[in-house]
């Protein structure tokens, strides 16, 4: 059966020209859906086999996409953009087959800094005011969406990350271990890093990165131009076996909680069930005693409104590179987006897992400053900041 039947394919034109792919993850939470894929089975479905590839920084998921050495990988938006303009790296076409998840990224702050009031952004900004030092902060890569989150939510409190902080790049999984030995004040991370900084008394979470923007894009499943026009069937069958596993996690508590049980191995985020179940469940806690259900948390297919890879998405994280200087001047925003989302691509594999699709590849998004992105003017959207590099 071909696709324009919506049956799955099997020979003939259709067949997956590469049946094992590679896919790089760093051991974050939201690399769930590609694990997912691959231990529940939905590659197979589509005559492909999953192999996931557990790297240990943003930097060498970089390199080894570039270098053909993984075929695809859980990856920061922002990091493929950056990738395709020459951005913290070399050069290379690149691109988004799918979104993996919105939200569930925070903000953590040191129990030090909390302990003296800084619990929160206006705590944080107040605190630098009165207690003169040098403040450093960490994201997990340069153009990737935690640099972007950290820089934003800094940046609404009246502090200026490239002048009034030093910020570091620190891989993820060494974000508790740094701030454990005091080689920052706060960090942005993905899950289950926040968490895990309160389990082990270290540090609270001042924010989350739902609240600076609710249901922003997140990890995507990106690979190399190169890699889509040599085999579309391939990237096309590891889309929907990507999507079923997301479906899948998000049908229900249980799934969630099997999910959480089978990504906390060692081969995979290696931490304990415990740290990474809660906030997929919704349920947070900030370090300090204050707790509360939230319903943006971490999502990953939400009837496939998270997967769509709009280009408004892929537009905001380039404002963000212009605005803090690492492009020099503005790209055609447009453009590039359209090069880089494979909204073709989706689109067949959505077909194929009956998966809907939004009529419009750009939607408008509020943020914590009230202030709104639908892709529409980005140039003028870009320089409108009033704290910028």
């Amino acid at each position: 059966m071909g696709l324009s039947t919506g049956g799955v394919w099997a020979a003939g034109s259709d067949k997956p020209e590469k049946e094992e792919v590679h896919i790089g993850f760093i051991p974050l939470t939201d690399c769930a859906s590609v694990i997912m894929a691959s231990v529940l089975g939905f590659d197979k479905k589509y005559g492909i086999k999953i192999i996931p590839s557990k790297e240990s920084s943003w930097a060498s998921v970089r390199d080894k996409l570039v270098n053909g050495e993984l075929d695809a990988a859980h990856v920061l938006y922002g990091l493929i953009y950056g990738v395709q303009l020459g951005v913290g790296g070399n050069k290379k076409d690149m691109a988004v087959l799918m979104t993996l998840n919105n939200n569930g990224q925070a903000i953590t702050l040191s129990k030090k800094l909390a302990e003296k009031g800084a619990v929160d952004g206006a705590g944080l900004a107040k605190l630098m005011q009165s207690d003169k030092r040098e403040y450093t902060f960490a994201q997990t890569f340069p153009t990737g969406t935690h640099a972007m989150w950290l820089y934003y939510w800094l940046a609404a409190h009246g502090i200026n990350p490239m002048k009034d902080a030093k910020v570091i790049t620190v891989p993820p999984p060494q974000m508790v271990a740094n701030m454990r030995v005091g080689n920052m004040d706060g960090y942005c991370v993905g899950e289950p890093w926040n968490h895990r900084a309160i389990a082990d008394g270290i540090g609270i979470t001042a924010a989350t990165t739902q609240d600076i923007w609710k249901d922003h894009p997140e990890k995507v499943l990106g690979t190399t131009s190169e890699f889509v026009q040599k085999y579309p069937n391939t990237a096309r069958a590891v889309v929907a076996a990507i999507l079923d596993a997301s479906r899948w996690i998000d049908a229900s508590l249980s799934n969630k909680t099997r999910m959480a049980e089978t990504i906390a191995d060692k081969s995979y985020v290696n931490t304990s069930v415990d740290v990474i179940n809660q906030r997929i469940l919704g349920r947070y806690q900030n370090g300090l005693g204050k707790t509360w259900d939230d319903p943006n948390c971490m999502k990953f297919f939400n009837d496939g409104a998270v997967n769509f890879p709009y280009l408004s998405d892929g537009m905001w994280f380039l404002t963000q590179h212009k605005r803090w200087g690492l492009l020099k001047a503005d790209p055609d925003y447009l453009a590039v987006a359209k090069a880089v989302n494979r909204i073709d691509i989706y689109k067949d594999a959505a077909t194929m897992v009956k998966v809907s699709v939004p009529k419009d590849p750009m939607r408008s998004s509020k943020f914590m400053d009230g202030t709104v992105w639908d892709g529409k003017n980005p140039v003028a959207y870009a320089a409108s900041f009033k704290i910028k590099a």
